[in-house]
């Protein structure tokens, strides 16, 4: 037995040394990092023998490693397979509440556990979110998002587990990757509340709007529109004024904290002499005022007030009134409040065109009635429509199934006819021509006998898109989920299909894919209001292709070109293009 010691000599040996060595069992490798690593790791050696030249520089190329990964702008981290943390730089200890080497990783991380977020396109199997660190080391790289309940700031972490493998593929460490998505998570919540909130501005349902006046929708408004204001966006003095059209006055419907004088004052939208309010609502831009002393065009509203922030109320892009909030400190609104205070007007917006405060364009009387007629049965239909498509696709080729095949395919048949139906009665009842869309060059809209597919989980979008699309000339069927979705595209051609990038059921991406794969030859695109996009769907889907984003809500303009772009049989248009001109066709 050879009881030599054993010796790793890095680089040229030392003049000095080289009778020595020999009483001893060397390994002589030359000074290169990788393989000196891997021997220091695998080997069992009694001493290391370097001359000094070799050992400074692989000791600064430890600092200079150390220096890089120390001030990298995420935590990193490195573990056993068994998910305890044996290496941690500086900002990962951060998200520590103690020194986390040692410690399994969700534990070192503040007994944090993994949650599911409605924006995260996490893959989470049934019954539960997945263990990040059993995942990694299976071999299955995972992205999750972890909540730490003890802790009110940083919250939320998105975090990243990658095994590492050997030359057979076994796991030998995880990494780990973390980074504080606390304020994304956050807003992302906002904004969810937000759209919610505005989705029940006008909350009650058909039957309820038809035993209702104009006053008594006014007040039901009112009240909303305080509630959400205050509980959303913390503001207590505010005020709502809407645009006379024909006389351009903004005649006040809602104030609450503004003197008498201002809450009575005649405004008119203009760009001098009109306050802020004015300013705002003749440029339809937003406006704020971080010290009302030093601003000219600031006009009093509430008594002491020192800041405001004030935004139009737009719907289809054409200025219909302004909402204005003060407050009596200096520079009380920044970036965030403008942001949210501006969607909200939105959603304010489209509330005042519901409950029918705003004037209408000309259009006549069968018109509007074949458009409410289409409003109300156009998703009960369509719901139909996904539910039969489900179940013909889940059919076998049996006789019996063969015989129930039929019949599901009749019920398909008869909707649709339905619909046709009424849009047919609709053009023959028009006596005069309903405001909508130019005439495309054969003098029909420009989308005539398109048919376009609208997936999305709000049935507010679905029915506007019905409103939209209908007018634009295409037949539409819409869906609330992927799962119908796709139901329909197996069964049914599509020229264009608009695909909102979170359906309820899956993730945007993986959507995006099996849509494509579904109708590769539909012109394909994704659609999206606002929020927090963690899995990066719009990204990904553009990579491969995608040539449309659509946002919410829909302008005509880029509906058009969205479905003709690589419609079948049209010609593809260039993405410089300019885009078809729908002038006269309100956005959705």
């Amino acid at each position: 037995m050879d009881a030599r010691p054993r010796l790793l000599l890095i680089g040229p040996p030392p003049g000095s040394l080289g009778g020595s060595l020999s009483e001893a069992d060397v390994e002589h490798v030359p000074a290169d990092f990788a393989d000196v690593a891997r021997l220091l790791q695998d080997g069992h050696y009694e001493a290391v023998v370097a001359a000094p030249g070799v050992m400074a520089d692989m000791l600064d190329r430890v600092r200079r490693d150390e220096l890089v990964l120390g001030n990298i702008d995420r935590g990193l981290a490195v573990l056993d397979p068994a998910g305890v943390v044996g290496w941690a730089n500086a900002l990962f200890r951060s998200y520590c509440t103690s020194d986390p080497v040692g410690r399994p990783l969700l534990a070192a991380l503040g007994d944090a556990t993994v949650v599911p977020l409605r924006s995260a396109d996490t893959p989470v199997e049934a019954g539960g979110s997945p263990d990040p660190v059993a995942a990694a080391a299976a071999g299955q790289a995972v992205v999750v998002c972890l909540y730490r309940p003890r802790l009110s700031e940083r919250p939320y972490l998105e975090v990243a587990v990658r095994p590492v493998f050997d030359p057979s593929r076994n796991v030998t460490r995880l990494v780990v990757q973390v980074r504080d998505v606390s304020d994304a998570v956050n807003q992302q919540r906002k904004l969810d509340a937000l759209h919610a909130a505005g989705r029940e501005l006008a909350g009650l349902d058909p039957d309820q709007l038809s035993e209702m006046n104009v006053p008594s929708r006014v007040e039901l408004l009112k009240l909303n529109l305080r509630r959400y204001i205050r509980d959303l966006l913390h503001y207590d003095t505010i005020e709502v004024r809407l645009l006379d059209r024909k006389s351009g006055e903004l005649k006040p419907l809602l104030e609450d904290g503004m003197t008498a004088a201002a809450a009575g004052r005649s405004l008119h939208a203009s760009p001098e002499g009109n306050g802020v309010t004015g300013y705002v609502a003749f440029t339809g831009q937003s406006y704020l005022c971080p010290d009302t002393a030093a601003d000219p065009r600031y006009i009093e509203g509430a008594e002491g007030a020192r800041s405001s922030l004030t935004v139009p109320l737009q719907f289809h892009d054409e200025v219909i009134g302004t909402l204005n909030v003060e407050s009596p400190r200096t520079d009380a609104f920044g970036p965030d409040d403008l942001q949210f205070t501006e969607l909200f007007s939105k959603e304010v917006a489209a509330a005042l065109h519901t409950l029918d405060l705003l004037n209408a364009q000309s259009v006549c009387t069968a018109s509007q009635s074949v458009d409410a007629i289409n409003r109300e049965i156009a998703l009960p239909i369509d719901d139909l429509l996904a539910s039969a498509s489900v179940l013909l696709g889940r059919l076998t080729d049996g006789e019996d199934d063969a015989n129930a095949a039929g019949h599901l395919r009749r019920i398909l048949d008869k909707a649709r006819s339905v619909k046709e139906s009424i849009a047919r009665v609709g053009r023959e009842m028009v006596v005069a021509p309903a405001p909508g869309p130019p005439a495309s060059g054969d003098g029909g809209p420009p989308l005539a006998g398109r048919r376009v597919l609208v997936v999305d989980p709000d049935e507010r979008t679905r029915k506007s898109a019905h409103l939209l699309l209908g007018r634009l000339g295409a037949e539409v069927e819409t869906a609330g989920t992927g799962a119908e979705g796709l139901a329909l595209a197996a069964d049914n051609d599509y020229d264009a299909i608009l695909l909102d990038i979170k359906p309820p059921d899956m993730g945007g991406y993986e959507a995006y894919r099996r849509f494509r794969a579904a109708r590769p030859g539909s012109s394909l695109a994704l659609t999206t209001g606002f929020g927090y996009d963690v899995a990066h769907s719009i990204v990904k889907a553009r990579q491969e292709g995608m040539r449309h984003v659509l946002f919410k809500p829909f302008k005509p303009e880029q509906v058009v070109k969205a479905v003709l772009d690589t419609a079948p049989g049209s010609a593809p248009t260039p993405l410089s293009a300019p885009r078809p001109e729908v002038a006269g066709m309100p956005a959705l």
